[in-house]
């Protein structure tokens, strides 16, 4: 996680970035997404700093190990095979979720076409399923992004848990009476299970020909 000492102004100067702070006292700085794209518009942020926005706070992601990396390339090549040109299948891609979240969760089918997003990231309304590969960082995607995910009405959000080699799908979103966001219904499928995808109900995904050999 990213944190300055009591943000107060940026201010460009050409190609320099300088942050005008008080030492007197410690916060974290919560970003807006629109703060967040300047700071990567101004080259304060690059690609290589492997970070997302998650409610205001830049938070570093996990490196990948070879299960999550294979898992994934898995995962991505048989949404497409299943989807063709139907919707888009978008690869550890930002998602927006205003006012102050950007992840970018590790597969997303999207409606549309891929230039559909050459202005904006896609949004919630435009997400028929988002899915996070969790290994490390399970109990970061079972709770904070979930919670996350759920409070921005993300109809479906799956994990693929390489921990237990079980996908744990999510949907209906909801508030519950103390303001904390959950789902109403988890599912547990095993990797010998076939599953539909949502908003696609002629389309079935073998999770045998996702999940790592073991």
């Amino acid at each position: 996680m990213l944190q300055l000492t009591n943000f107060a102004t940026v201010c460009e100067n050409k190609s320099t970035v300088f942050f005008q702070v008080t030492m007197t006292q410690l916060q974290t700085k919560r970003f807006t997404i629109e703060e967040y794209h300047r700071l990567t518009q101004l080259g304060f942020l690059t690609e290589g700093d492997r970070v997302e926005l998650i409610r205001g706070e830049l938070i570093q992601m996990a490196a990948k190990g070879t299960p999550h990396s294979v898992c994934n390339t898995k995962l991505i090549r048989e949404l497409e095979k299943l989807l063709c040109e139907t919707a888009v299948v978008r690869c550890q891609e930002p998602v927006t979720l205003y006012p102050n979240s950007e992840p970018e969760p590790d597969a997303v089918i999207v409606r549309g076409q891929p230039d559909d997003y050459l202005v904006n990231h896609p949004q919630p309304e435009d997400i028929f399923l988002l899915i996070e590969v969790s290994d490390s960082t399970l109990k970061y995607d079972q709770t904070e992004k979930l919670s996350l995910y759920a409070e921005n009405q993300i109809q479906n959000y799956w994990i693929l848990n390489l921990v237990t080699y079980e996908l744990e799908r999510y949907s209906q979103p909801y508030r519950d009476t103390q303001g904390k966001y959950n789902y109403r219904n988890k599912q547990i499928s095993l990797t010998t299970e076939t599953v539909l995808l949502p908003g696609f109900a002629n389309l079935s995904l073998n999770l045998n020909s996702v999940f790592p050999s073991i």
